[in-house]
């Protein structure tokens, strides 16, 4: 073959389409990578949708908002309890499972990827970097541990925690036995905030 040819040859085989470091898969992608990643677009998209329709939610229906497992929407449901609001045990059961609906997506992109996801997430800021690391590094030290601290109001990238016990061999099962109790406890504890606290607890938490 002629370095022409080559050269021909090797550009071509460089336009694949899956053939992108922005992409988290180093081969050419399966069903399974392509489905993985067609929900985590799904996600993006719903997050931005919450995010511009949250207000409106919080203000006319707090139960909804609160069943798709907002910790504002479950603390206002709370607050609503302590005047006699009887939906909150509905709410509570639905938020359980609300507040977990994607999680088993981060695990399987984990699985799938490894840490080439954490790579694309992080991107080129450095900053999105040491914060994903430490995460990583998080979350292999203290393993099962690590989901439930993701349902407290911290700072932490719930994905990242997912994706590497993922990679890390964690079972499904094991993973959705500890991921849906710590969201049960924690999803009565915003309950019992709102309960307790009421209103100003709300605005503190948006303001968070």
């Amino acid at each position: 073959m002629s370095d022409a040819q080559s050269d021909e040859s090797t550009g071509s085989a460089e336009k694949d389409w899956w053939d992108d470091p922005s992409l988290p898969w180093r081969h050419k992608p399966s069903r399974a990578d392509v489905a993985c990643f067609a929900w985590l677009g799904a996600i993006a998209v719903y997050s931005l949708a919450m995010l511009v329709a949250r207000p409106t939610l919080l203000a006319v229906a707090p139960h909804v908002l609160a069943s798709f497992g907002s910790w504002s929407g479950l603390i206002l449901v709370g607050a609503r309890a302590a005047v006699g609001d009887p939906w909150w045990p509905l709410v509570w059961v639905i938020a359980t499972f609300g507040m977990i609906k994607f999680d088993w997506v981060y695990w399987w992109a984990g699985k799938l990827w490894g840490r080439n996801l954490i790579e694309v997430w992080s991107g080129r800021s450095d900053r999105a970097r040491r914060i994903n690391e430490r995460a990583e590094r998080f979350a292999r030290k203290y393993e099962l541990a690590a989901i439930a601290i993701t349902f407290l109001p911290l700072p932490i990238p719930r994905g990242v925690i997912f994706a590497v016990l993922g990679e890390a061999g964690t079972s499904l099962r094991t993973f959705l036995t500890v991921s849906v109790s710590a969201s049960f406890v924690s999803t009565a504890g915003y309950l019992a905030i709102g309960y307790r606290i009421g209103e100003p607890a709300v605005k503190l938490m948006d303001a968070y």
